[in-house]
């Protein structure tokens, strides 16, 4: 039996090969809070019947279901490619570095229609008993990242599902060695692609990726479930970074509407010589949208400085993980 509070919960997620078709999941989250539900349209009969005061409840019918939600978790130095791939679109084969236990994932931003998850929660009972709510066809609609001063890298993911089942068997969680990425293991870079130079000063960054998709493709004949989600506009990527005010370079972009490629990566121990652990966010092109430095009081100038980042013709957008971990 489990613990009979959230301590006995658990989320596990595997890629599907049909959108919406369930398979028992293979790898499991270690996550802070979720909120994946079952969304339902019902339609209610409401007809004229000689002195009846209140609807029939046999005439209430089911006419639509779907999944939406949200996990928040750390970001950790293996297990994240899945969630990756389905964000980023890309399908990865992780390269080996050399002979070394080292493998590069490099997820540059894609089209991710075809990258659908099946999600597996675990709810326990406060008897201890884990019910199962089994969530198919989940593609993550977006996601963003933070890490303040002191703090871990976090990461949340929205999601959006097709269908949620209660007749699956539970899978069994396991829960290899991880480690969290950290604010002690961060570095902003910024200058021109692939020769930025460090920033000082920064306290805080997040940077937030926005896939909007076609997320109403209900048709007859489908049993009130959805087609897979379609993208349906420009995926958009925004960023805030907090910083005391040591220098003017990302004010100066500001007035001037300059751009510069900004790259966020955080370095953690040595997988072997030459290699470490890394999780690292790749954006070729950013226009800095607002950084006012204003003085309020005696205290240190802190802008925070907002931005947008862009296509710059050439080089995509992608975040780059660097583990032991053989596939995604």
């Amino acid at each position: 039996m489990a613990i009979g509070s959230g301590l006995g919960g658990q989320l596990g997620i595997v890629a599907e090969s049909t959108y919406g078709t369930f398979v028992a999941p293979t790898r499991f989250l270690e996550f802070t809070k979720e909120s994946l539900v079952l969304k339902k349209t019902t339609a209610q009969s409401a007809g004229v019947a000689a002195g009846r005061l209140m609807a029939l409840s046999d005439r209430r019918v089911l006419t639509q279901k779907e999944v939406s939600g949200s996990i928040e978790m750390e970001v950790t130095n293996t297990g994240m490619g899945l969630l990756l791939q389905a964000l980023m679109g890309t399908t990865v084969t992780p390269a080996q570095q050399e002979s070394t236990d080292a493998y590069l994932q490099v997820h540059n931003l894609a089209d991710n229609f075809g990258k659908f998850l099946t999600i597996q929660k675990g709810v326990p009972l406060t008897t201890g008993v884990v019910t199962d709510k089994s969530f198919v066809g989940c593609k993550v609609a977006g996601a963003e990242f933070s890490c303040d001063v002191g703090g871990m890298l976090m990461s949340t993911w929205e999601i959006d599902g097709k269908d949620c089942s209660e007749a699956q068997t539970l899978a069994t969680a396991s829960y290899p060695a991880r480690s969290p990425f950290h604010f002690g293991q961060m570095a902003i870079k910024a200058g021109a692609f692939e020769s930025e130079v460090a920033l000082d000063g920064i306290r805080k960054v997040s940077v937030k990726f926005e896939r909007p998709m076609a997320t109403d493709r209900f048709y007859a004949g489908q049993s009130g479930l959805k087609k897979e989600p379609i993208s349906n506009d420009l995926v958009k990527v925004t960023g805030s970074i907090e910083m005391d005010y040591v220098g003017t370079t990302l004010d100066d972009l500001h007035t001037s509407d300059g751009e510069t490629s900004l790259v966020w990566e955080f370095v953690g121990p040595q997988i072997e010589t030459t290699y470490n652990e890394t999780f690292r966010i790749v954006l070729p092109a950013i226009k800095v949208d607002d950084a006012p430095p204003t003085i309020d009081g005696f205290e240190v100038i802190k802008p925070t400085i907002n931005f947008t980042a862009l296509y710059d013709g050439t080089n995509p957008v992608s975040i780059e993980y660097l583990s032991t971990d053989t596939a995604a």
